[in-house]
């Protein structure tokens, strides 16, 4: 009788458990999104009609698959909305520029009125919009509590210490390096220009360009050990491929954290990235005097009241991680992009390359950043790059607490995307033209809030400066040395990834320039 007592008992507390827990995912995975959702239709702000437990999830999915299945590569066409967001477009055409859709129990509004941008642009108070926490256990081996995914103080602390390694006195200093990285890219182009038939060398330059970005994030993070920081970037790519896939419905209900097989693994390598990067800080910083980013990053850290070492260390850490994803992928992506609409406006190929010829008369070493912010022309194109390519490919954001955006009422948790592409392609923002390439619209001021490239507001990327002056030294080396052309086996495929990148890579042809326009 007492085992039979026993068992009844055991029985129902395990009732009562899964009915509990029964009870605590229907609250989290669908009546707190219901009641987020309810708010936002008594407001007008409808979309489309969400399926527990994952929203409209498997909606996305399919529409992604569908768009894939039917996308052709042939004219280059610069609006690749409807092949890359294919569920956004549908959405936004059949509920207007402000609408809501949901990703299991996270409640996204998709905003592209101007109103609503506006406001998210003008927004600086750091307790109102934030990072999103979506994914935010996932990816804390990739960003830990750096710049990139902090929030409130911490975020505010963090942009202090670090905007002032990216003011233009310190990238002047940085502009040496720069031109040392381009300078190996070039060589090594001109040596294969001189061993191909007929002088022209058909190649796919997405990785030659990563290797410049690695290489120079590389000088600047870590000075005279930036061998070693490539090897450590090396890793962090690593790190990214074992959390690239997460359990959805683990990040919805908390249990991200358990030690699961890649969990563990993405521990044990983020531990060893964490001490390398701190090995070879501490010996760059006895090499070459701490003149390196992360050094000065580290004195920073180490010299505000209250930080402990261990506290100093992880800023170090986490924002070498963040810098990493910040500049890697976007910048080569954004120089590939800029290649291409060379490529096919060879008249404005010559005014950069004149330009560039121009700046470089004393030779490279005449290259500094007062030079290359004469370069009227190639940033005009690099401008209009980022407009029709912008590397990311959308302004994200999350409502820290209840605020008005264009009217209106976002409740706090709500996560904000800002579609940069439809933005930047708004006829009504840029005229009929809003499609084409034409960076001659570059020479009067974009409208205020209407171009959006390197974020917006309060958050708008620390690293702007830096990235220009990476790309000016890139684009002015090699347009001054070749000519480019676009392969005829180049496929126009845009593909989101990191950022909107050529499904097929950037496929061109490369000639030498010739010197007093000889034929």
């Amino acid at each position: 009788m007492g085992v039979a007592t026993a068992v009844g008992v055991a029985a129902s507390l395990c009732c009562v458990g899964a009915c509990a827990l029964a009870l605590y995912l229907y609250r989290i995975l669908w009546l707190a999104p219901e009641r987020v959702r309810r708010a936002l239709r008594r407001q007008g702000v409808r979309g489309p009609p969400p399926s527990f437990p994952y929203g409209n999830l498997a909606d996305m999915r399919q529409a992604a698959a569908a768009a894939k299945r039917t996308r052709g590569a042939g004219d280059v066409v610069h609006d690749y909305r409807s092949a890359v967001f294919p569920f956004y477009e549908k959405w936004r055409n059949e509920y207007g520029p402000v609408f809501t859709y949901s990703v299991g129990n996270m409640v996204f509004l998709h905003a592209s009125d101007p109103a609503v941008v506006r406001d998210v642009c003008l927004s600086v108070s750091p307790d109102e919009l934030g990072k999103s926490t979506y994914m935010k256990v996932t990816h804390h081996p990739l960003f830990g509590d750096g710049i990139l995914k902090s929030n409130g103080d911490a975020w505010a602390r963090q942009r202090k210490l670090i905007a002032p390694e990216f003011f233009p006195d310190k990238i002047k200093g940085m502009v040496d390096l720069m031109v040392d990285s381009a300078r190996a890219l070039v060589r090594s182009w001109e040596a294969r220009v001189a061993e191909s038939d007929g002088g022209a060398l058909e190649l796919t330059v997405d990785d030659d360009f990563r290797t410049y970005s690695g290489d120079v994030i590389s000088r600047t993070c870590f000075g005279s050990s930036y061998v070693k920081g490539k090897r450590i970037f090396a890793m962090i790519r690593e790190l990214q491929k074992t959390v690239s896939s997460p359990n959805l419905l683990a990040e919805m209900t908390g249990l991200r954290f358990l030690p699961t097989r890649s969990n563990r693994e993405a521990w044990r390598l983020n531990r060893r990235v964490r001490r390398l990067i701190l090995d070879v800080v501490r010996e760059s910083g006895e090499a070459d005097g701490g003149s390196n980013l992360l050094n000065a990053m580290l004195r920073s850290g180490q010299a505000e009241a209250g930080v402990g070492v261990a506290a100093a260390e992880d800023f170090v850490v986490d924002n070498c991680k963040s810098i990493y994803f910040a500049g890697y992928e976007t910048t080569a992506v954004t120089a590939a992009w800029c290649m291409m609409l060379l490529a096919l406006h060879p008249e404005w190929q010559r005014r950069v390359r004149d330009e560039a010829t121009e700046a470089l008369a004393g030779g490279a070493a005449a290259l500094d950043l007062s030079s290359l912010q004469r370069m009227k022309q190639l940033t005009m194109v690099i401008q209009e790059t980022l407009r029709l390519y912008p590397a990311g490919s959308v302004v994200s954001r999350q409502a820290l607490r209840e605020l008005a955006l264009g009217g209106v009422r976002v409740p706090g948790g709500v996560n904000i995307y800002v579609p940069v592409s439809t933005v930047h392609l708004d006829a009504e923002l840029w005229g009929s033209d809003a499609r084409e390439f034409h960076p001659e619209r570059f020479a009067a001021r974009p409208q205020l809030h209407s171009y959006l490239p390197f974020g917006a507001g309060a958050r708008t990327c620390l690293g702007q400066g830096f990235a220009m002056a990476e790309l000016k030294v890139l684009l002015s080396l090699l347009l001054v040395g070749f000519e480019v052309a676009l392969s005829p086996d180049y496929l126009h495929s845009p593909v989101l990834r990191l950022t909107v990148e050529p499904e097929h890579g950037m496929r061109l042809v490369l000639r030498n320039v010739r010197p007093n326009g000889e034929p």
